[in-house]
């Protein structure tokens, strides 16, 4: 399961989280899953999914920063139009973002999302789509 901000957050994955276990886990999910096998079936949530699961902000099912979060998801969801429950392949929701977005999408998009001064996502999108 994924959350919808998180296809961006996949796209832009650098190697940097909030913790060693955090980070451990993201690279299990984008290196070792998404981008390891693009074929990867993918649900989509709005809930707490497998990228959230060491998050420290994890509050259960849900994150002690749900206001921003929710916003995000709402945000991704409809630049990608993508809904909770709704299921395809990795290589399909990665497609969504690169062809529906440009880099300065995502200072709307991603408003609020503390990783988005890094200029990673940005970066990301814009060499996969340069692909």
């Amino acid at each position: 399961m994924l959350r919808p901000h998180h296809v961006m957050c996949a796209i832009g994955w650098a190697g940097h989280g909030y913790s060693p276990e955090f980070t451990e886990n993201m690279n299990a999910v984008v290196v070792g899953r998404l981008r390891a096998d693009p074929a990867t079936r993918i649900r989509f949530t709005a809930q707490a999914d497998s990228v959230c699961a060491p998050c420290p902000h994890r509050r259960g099912t849900g994150c002690a920063s749900s206001e921003k979060i929710n916003d995000l998801d709402r945000r991704h969801a409809a630049a990608l139009d993508i809904a909770p429950g709704q299921e395809m392949s990795w290589s399909e929701a990665r497609g969504r973002a690169v062809s529906r977005l440009v880099p300065d999408d995502l200072d709307r998009i991603c408003a609020r999302c503390q990783w988005l001064s890094y200029g990673l996502c940005k970066a990301a999108l814009r060499r996969v789509q340069q692909e």
